[in-house]
């Protein structure tokens, strides 16, 4: 798999623009659907979306965490995913929304390695999550269900899953409910570090590990983000966890040093551009606090 696809997959889960006016006439209205939502608020906070893009922009894609481990020589690993078994019991808005990004997630992962035999039951489980919070009808489950049967054209697959929740994402953003997009990155980053903490506790590599305390500056947008919408016991049960995980982090630190310069092509022109290095600061008892958390928040929120 190319780098594209990293942001691709990542294109997913984020708050995009609104677009222009002929695609928004595409865009169910939330009157077509009845929602008794617990989540939805008549008018939730809106994160604007430079701020909602920075905070996507810095954070890993399970894909790139699954990269760096494969990579290192890490095997698929079908134990790491979340079961689709419990799908049916995710009864609320909230669950609904934070496991469509687990599950998408997975779905990133299992492209990586290449499982087609498992798809089908994550895209199933995707539909189910996704006609729960009266979303499904921006995909094609046909089409989905017969390139990923189909087994030999992947980033089709892929593409026309992106291009699905680019729709659902302009639908919840005009319709307010952008708290149901939020739940879905939360749920895609939790899901990539339990891919990272769980791989680097087996098999540790300074890369990954890195990339782990990397995500204390994530962790803290996130909850501040997050914070916007506290109000349901599910969302103040969650910040709460999450609020637990970032005194974990604490101990930890990022600083940058500078290093070499380097010419780089901008516009045709070369410029001088200064080079910073992340030094990263961590024990190892840090990384197993993150890592014990990270279950124990995941735990909560597949079951």
């Amino acid at each position: 798999m190319n780098r594209i696809f990293l942001a691709l997959l990542l294109s997913l889960f984020i708050l995009s623009s609104c677009g222009s006016d002929d695609a928004n006439k595409n865009i169910a209205s939330d009157a077509d659907f009845n929602i008794p939502d617990s989540v939805l608020q008549e008018k939730p906070p809106q994160i604007s979306d430079n701020s909602m893009g920075d905070l996507i922009q810095n954070i890993s894609s399970p894909i790139e965490m699954a990269s760096l481990i494969k990579d290192a020589g890490s095997k698929f690993s079908p134990e790491l995913l979340a079961s689709t078994k419990n799908v049916d019991n995710y009864a609320t808005s909230f669950k609904r929304a934070i496991n469509l990004g687990v599950f998408g997630a997975d779905l990133g992962y299992l492209n990586l390695y290449e499982q087609t035999r498992f798809t089908i039951d994550y895209l199933s489980a995707i539909k189910t999550l996704s006609n729960g919070i009266h979303v499904g009808q921006f995909f094609d489950f046909k089409l989905l269900k017969d390139l990923a049967t189909a087994g030999n054209d992947i980033d089709s697959l892929m593409f026309v899953a992106t291009q699905s929740f680019n729709n659902i994402d302009k639908y919840l953003k005009q319709n307010n409910r952008s708290n149901i997009s939020v739940l879905i990155i939360t749920g895609v980053w939790l899901e990539g570090m339990y891919f990272a903490t769980q791989i680097n506790a087996e098999n540790p590599t300074k890369e990954v590990a890195d990339r782990i305390i990397e995500q204390k500056n994530v962790l803290n947008n996130l909850f501040l983000v997050l914070n916007q919408y506290k109000g349901s016991e599910e969302f103040n049960n969650m910040i709460n966890l999450l609020g637990k995980l970032k005194e974990y982090y604490e101990p930890t630190s990022i600083t940058y040093e500078l290093g070499e310069p380097e010419m780089v092509e901008k516009d045709g022109v070369l410029v001088v551009e200064q080079n910073e290095k992340p030094v990263f600061s961590y024990q190892e008892k840090d990384l197993e606090n993150i890592k014990n958390q990270i279950e124990k928040i995941r735990f909560a929120l597949i079951n």
